[in-house]
């Protein structure tokens, strides 16, 4: 999700709010795009919706199965009560869906320290590695560089067993004015030799990745940040959201690319895409061979009709059956925009993302 709520706009009238400071430019769609290009399903896996239960209001989702229930979690900006931080939805079948409990009953008080005004968490990512569920998240405020990255952690999903206690692990990563990255939009990768990978950033210098340490979940002893994917030459770097799963031979790079969030929803033109690559550090090319680096991607996700500006998705493939999956919101024009969960099957087909 584009975490400046300030940026607004598309076509020929681009207005934003970054950082302090009101930006009005001329920025034809043609430029918007870049070097992207287009699968030939990316405008056709919209036209139902199957989904059913608490899959309202609801950005940013990341998914993980324990046992026979899926657990989904999100942003909690928008439209949600006081004390539901980082709220949770689950379902035995992928399409009924219920509310689950969150992570917090309220911001943790670093957050507060460290983001002054942040008024609530975003971009939530689950994954299960060293014997536990960490749930990565981001604290910042709208078009700001002052961005944290924290850890809660869980031995269990499963709110009905008495081992379930979230545990507030603190701060990861942060951010500040000037620096070349955004903190926020974590996601965990885990590689073929269980080495785990944080892969996080928003607008900016785009996408960056760091090594983390599986027994404390923080960013291992002098690590580096590596780069990943980025839009050269398109207008604030609009890309975000980004997720890595391994698959065959091959990991996949998912991003969302473009706007969303804006006033007026039919101006968003949010889009999920992404590349490919034999490394999780990368090189992460398109359909096309051209680098994420250098702007390229393959969209696999735009919106049509009366769904718009699918976005801030984050994929999944499951350790133990291969189901694949790919998690996201989509704004519904006939309800003014309101935001709603999917969940769609992703199909491998020649060892590249389809959506079933």
């Amino acid at each position: 999700m584009v975490r400046c709520l300030g940026r607004v706009g598309v076509g020929f009238a681009l207005v934003l709010l970054l950082g302090c400071q009101s930006i009005i430019a001329p920025v034809p769609l043609s430029v918007l795009e870049g070097n992207i290009s287009f699968a030939l399903s990316a405008s056709t896996t919209m036209s139902t919706y199957p989904l059913t239960g608490a899959t309202q209001l609801l950005h940013d989702p990341s998914v993980i199965r324990q046992g026979n229930t899926y657990y989904v979690f999100t942003s909690d900006w928008m439209g949600l009560p006081a004390g539901n931080y980082l709220p949770m939805r689950c379902s035995q079948d992928e399409v009924n869906w219920t509310e689950c409990g969150s992570v917090f009953s309220q911001i943790p008080a670093w957050v507060q320290r460290k983001v002054p005004g942040a008024t609530a968490l975003w971009a939530p990512d689950i994954s299960y590695f060293n014997g536990q569920y960490h749930v990565y998240y981001a604290g910042s405020t709208a078009g700001s560089q002052r961005s944290v990255i924290g850890l809660a952690t869980n031995t269990t999903l499963d709110s009905t067993n008495p081992a379930y206690k979230w545990v507030d692990a603190g701060e990861v990563l942060e951010s500040a004015h000037g620096d070349d990255f955004n903190a926020i939009d974590p996601n965990i990768a885990i590689d073929a030799s269980g080495s785990v990978w944080m892969t996080f950033g928003s607008y900016w210098s785009g996408i960056k990745q760091i090594q983390i340490d599986p027994q404390t979940g923080l960013p291992v002893a002098k690590a580096s940040h590596l780069s990943l994917a980025t839009r050269p030459g398109v207008s604030n770097n609009p890309i975000e959201g980004a997720s890595i799963v391994r698959h065959g031979a091959f990991y996949y790079l998912f991003v969302s690319v473009d706007y969303c969030c804006n006033a007026n929803p039919a101006t968003d033109n949010y889009k999920e895409m992404g590349g490919r690559s034999s490394s999780p550090q990368g090189p992460f090319v398109d359909s096309n061979g051209v680098p994420m680096l250098q702007g390229g991607g393959t969209v696999i996700l735009e919106g049509e009709g009366t769904w718009n500006a699918p976005g801030g998705g984050t994929a999944y493939v499951d350790p133990v059956s291969g189901e694949s999956l790919l998690v996201f919101h989509a704004l519904k024009m006939t309800e003014n925009g309101t935001p709603y969960l999917w969940a769609k099957q992703i199909q491998w087909q020649n060892d590249w993302p389809g959506l079933m």
